[in-house]
């Protein structure tokens, strides 16, 4: 295929936020082959703004999830009036496949799918076999498919990702109380196995006296309140208070992120940004960056479900984070991950 002629192509990911903000690599990458190309993104309504302020992107379709299947066809239909030339399936379910099966009707078009591996999944998960690349790097894996199309799998220069002059104002003043010098904090995770334990943040916070800390989540994280109640004047808790693209300068303008396996940790990735991140059951969102310190754990036991819902099989439980120490990561918020 030729990369000077001109493409038309369109990555379809509906989610995850950790996901999506890993496969915001594949634009420049399309855009280092295809240089003079249009690239659209297929995604779900809520993740627009993560990913709209790509200079390299045209235009973002979204789908509205309580629209449900006639909402489903409606993008199909409206994808397919696109006259793509190429499309990157890189989420590979059953709503890409739909979507692809109207849109490439007796349509010309070039189709790649990343694989979902499933039965290296079972080796894995069942008889722990491990068949996987290592280490695990959740960008390579949204990467290497695009290797049929003559890219290499290296991750793009940073900055990844985006966010509006709008967006920086509005973390500025949520920020308005907040030292020059403060570090963030991302202390949840879609499942309580994935995070580090409430009263490690606690002694952390304890242990870096003379840092300000702004925590980081979403409407559902109540729990972090209970972090922050003994550090008045410390401490700012911005958890549900932040749109997704807040998040994003306000990660920035601090000095390192400690985070755990959960999308904020890719944000700070993806900036080329400082952080520690506290890897615990789940091997498919590795960050894959220099800037990104891994603190884990070598056990048998790891890692134990997909998406690290457990369960703990571990006669110790929850030990894959339970025995990494606030005193780890105090030494890297004093001296530097480096």
């Amino acid at each position: 295929m030729q990369s000077n002629s001109h493409h038309k192509i369109l990555i379809i990911r509906f989610s995850s936020f950790g996901d999506i903000t890993q496969c915001l690599s594949v634009i420049d990458k399309l855009k280092e082959k295809f240089k003079d190309c249009d690239i659209d993104w297929a995604t779900r309504q809520e993740f627009k703004e993560l990913i709209s302020h790509h200079p390299n992107l045209t235009n973002v379709i979204c789908l509205d999830r309580k629209s449900g299947l006639k909402g489903l066809f409606k993008m199909a239909f409206l994808i397919r009036e696109q006259n793509y030339t190429h499309i990157y399936d890189a989420h590979n379910n059953f709503r890409s496949n739909l979507i692809l099966t109207v849109a490439a009707f007796f349509k010309k078009m070039t189709i790649l799918k990343r694989p979902t591996y499933r039965w290296k999944r079972f080796l894995l998960f069942k008889l722990r076999i491990n068949k996987y690349k290592q280490p695990f790097s959740g960008q390579r894996d949204l990467l290497e498919p695009l290797l049929a199309w003559g890219i290499n799998s290296e991750s793009p220069n940073p900055p990844q990702v985006f966010y509006s002059r709008d967006h920086e104002l509005q973390a500025k003043e949520k920020l308005k109380s907040v030292p020059e010098t403060y570090i963030t904090m991302a202390p949840s995770a879609a499942f309580f196995l994935k995070r580090w334990p409430k009263a490690y943040w606690k002694q952390l916070i304890e242990h870096c006296k003379d840092d300000f800390f702004v925590l980081l989540g979403g409407p559902d994280d109540q729990f972090i309140e209970d972090i922050i109640k003994d550090f008045p004047g410390r401490t700012l808790n911005l958890a549900g208070k932040c749109s997704l693209s807040e998040n994003i300068p306000i990660i920035k303008g601090s000095k390192m992120l400690i985070s755990n396996d959960t999308g904020l940790m890719h944000i700070a990735e993806q900036l080329g940004h400082p952080c520690v991140a506290l890897m615990g059951p789940a091997p498919f969102g590795f960050p894959s960056r220099s800037t990104t310190k891994i603190l884990q754990l070598d056990l048998k036991c790891r890692p134990c479900s997909k998406h690290g819902q457990g369960p703990c099989v571990n006669s110790k439980y929850h030990q894959c984070l339970v025995d990494i120490l606030p005193e780890q990561v105090a030494r890297l918020v004093i001296h530097g991950i480096n």
